[in-house]
């Protein structure tokens, strides 16, 4: 008998494109369960009781939530192939770092430029600005943030690309133009199956987030 894998998660959230990306990157077979936030089913708060947010894998019956959480465990549990963390204790302190960053500072602003207007937009504009510039500085010159091989801050970022379209063209400005690194690498990890059977086409989040600033009144 072997591991039940499931994963409740939603098409657009780049949480759950983690995982996803992941459970790829391992070569992992699971169901899928795509969740409706406005109607959340009695399994994912069964699942998740205290967030009742997704996404959450399911494995062997045992639920494990928390997008940088989950892909830390496919990584222990699944170790014998490609691993995304290091084995070195600092770099591996250095790569939760940086994944915790972006979960702190990417997410937000991004999601600001979406959904405001005006002065609040272009602090928000500026704000994810710096900290994808911050990011550039710490990719450098390598192909991945892993450095050679696609690894666990790669996962943890790859999944804002696919909002890349969305965020310049909400906000009026060139992601090409002001972080031309950070666009090259997107390109690259794409050139990844795991990576480009789970990112949404950028046009298909763009279309999301129009219906988004439509249902709550931002024209």
């Amino acid at each position: 008998m072997g591991d039940k894998v499931v994963l409740l998660d939603v098409w657009a959230s780049p949480f759950g494109m983690r995982v996803r990306i992941a459970l790829a990157e391992k070569g992992i077979k699971y169901e899928y369960k795509e969740e409706d936030l406005g109607k959340k089913s009695p399994l994912l708060l069964e699942m998740n009781p205290v967030h009742k947010k997704i996404p959450v894998l399911i494995h062997n019956g045992k639920p494990i939530c928390e997008s940088l959480s989950i892909v830390q465990y496919i990584d222990e549990v699944w170790r014998d192939k490609s691993p995304f963390l290091p084995s070195d204790p600092y770099q591996i302190a250095h790569a939760r770092f940086w994944a915790d960053f972006v979960d702190k500072k990417i997410y937000d602003s991004g999601r600001k430029i979406w959904l405001t207007k005006g002065q609040e937009q272009e602090a928000a504009k500026k704000d994810f600005l710096e900290c994808l510039k911050l990011l550039e500085g710490e990719l450098g010159d390598k192909p991945y943030f892993g450095g050679d091989c696609f690894g666990y801050v790669d996962v943890a970022v790859v999944p804002f690309y696919s909002g890349f379209y969305a965020y310049e063209t909400c906000g009026n400005f060139s992601m090409e133009k002001e972080c031309p690194k950070l666009v090259a690498w997107g390109k690259r990890c794409l050139q990844k199956e795991s990576v480009a059977k789970s990112l949404p086409d950028q046009q298909k989040i763009y279309d999301f987030v129009l219906q988004l600033k439509k249902r709550l009144g931002i024209e």
